[in-house]
This record gives structure tokens, sequence and C-alpha cells, in this order.
């Protein structure tokens, strides 16, 4: 039976690093397609890299309580995990990856229940987090302090989570994040 792996992290724990080598490891792991209000990039087309709806489109759908989860990141500038397509997914027998903020976190797998593992990746400590934003230099000081606020709001919920992979090696990390995986896929 397909499960669901829902991952959430601050910014800069190596979340995406992790989840990208997980791709990789032959356990038959998909994204889950989100929804968003915005329009289309470059060569995004609608069903591949998101579901594209209108403002109006996904209020309906939130009216409906079709999403798992949602934000409005700005004023009619939606994001979301829509319960159809997760579900889809998990009649084809694909194990569902949801790569969402913390609350998202919590609210697929209050929904999913024992067929959804939920993963906190956890840096060391909020000084380590500092330093790699910083190291990135793809963010001014005003951003990296935004994130370091927001920091502290989602790690006050790595322990709502079933397992927290505090990222202080990667690899050890990535080997850690695969066997919770693998043995969640085999119960």
């Amino acid at each position: 039976m397909a499960k669901v792996i829902i991952f959430s992290a601050p910014s800069g724990s190596g979340k995406s690093t992790i989840i990208n080598y997980l791709m990789a490891q032959n356990l038959n792991l998909h994204f889950s397609i989100s929804a968003t209000s915005r329009p289309p990039r470059g060569t995004e087309k609608n069903g591949v890299e998101y579901f594209f709806l209108s403002p109006e489109e996904f209020k309906t759908l939130i009216a409906k309580g079709e999403f798992l989860e949602y934000e409005e990141v700005y004023k009619d500038r939606f994001y979301g995990t829509l319960k159809s397509q997760v579900d889809a997914q998990l009649e084809r027998g694909e194990n569902v990856v949801c790569d969402v903020d913390v609350l998202g976190g919590q609210n697929i797998k209050a929904y999913y229940g024992d067929k959804a593992l939920s993963l906190f990746i956890q840096p060391p400590s909020i000084e380590v987090l500092k330093q790699r934003l910083e190291s990135r230099g793809t963010d001014a000081p005003e951003v990296i302090k935004d994130r370091l606020a927001r920091a502290e709001f989602e790690l006050s919920y790595a322990d709502k989570f079933d397992k927290v992979v505090v990222n202080d090696n990667l690899e050890d990390a990535q080997s850690e994040a695969l066997s919770l995986i693998k043995t969640f896929l085999e119960k």
C-alpha cells in the first residue's frame, strides 16, 4: 500500500538536498503536485509543475474543503495540496512526498494518520542555520533575519512530527532519513 511522506524544515536546514537524495533511492517516491494561483513561469505546464488556478477557483476549492493544506503567501497568491491529487497518486501505488511548512505538515498528518510519516529536518542550532543562510550569498540581511525568526517558530513544532532528523552532518542525516522511510514503507 502506498503511503505519504511529509517533510518540513526551516529554510537552510538541508531539507531539499535530503529529499533529492531520497528521490534517487528506488523507494517509488513521487512529489505531490501542488496547486497555485500564480501564473505559470517559463515552460511550466499545468499538471506537471503545478495545477494553475485563478484566485477565485482556489478560494472555491478552499470553501469546499478540497485542500489538505494551503497558504495565502501574498494577497490572492495561494499555494496548496489538493486531497484529490494525493489520493490519485496513492491509488496509482506511488509513495507521495509532501514538502510543506510545519502547519501544512500537521494538517496532512492528521488527515492520513498512520498512512503518513512526518519528518522534521532540524538544523543543529539557530547559529548554524544563520551561518548556512549567510554562506548561500543569495539573501539580503533583512531576508535572513526574517528567515531566522520564521525558523524559531518552525522549530517550536519539531516535537509534533513523527521523527526529527538533525542535519549536523549531511551524510548521516540522509542515511537516517532513508532508514526511517524504508522502515515506514515496509510496515
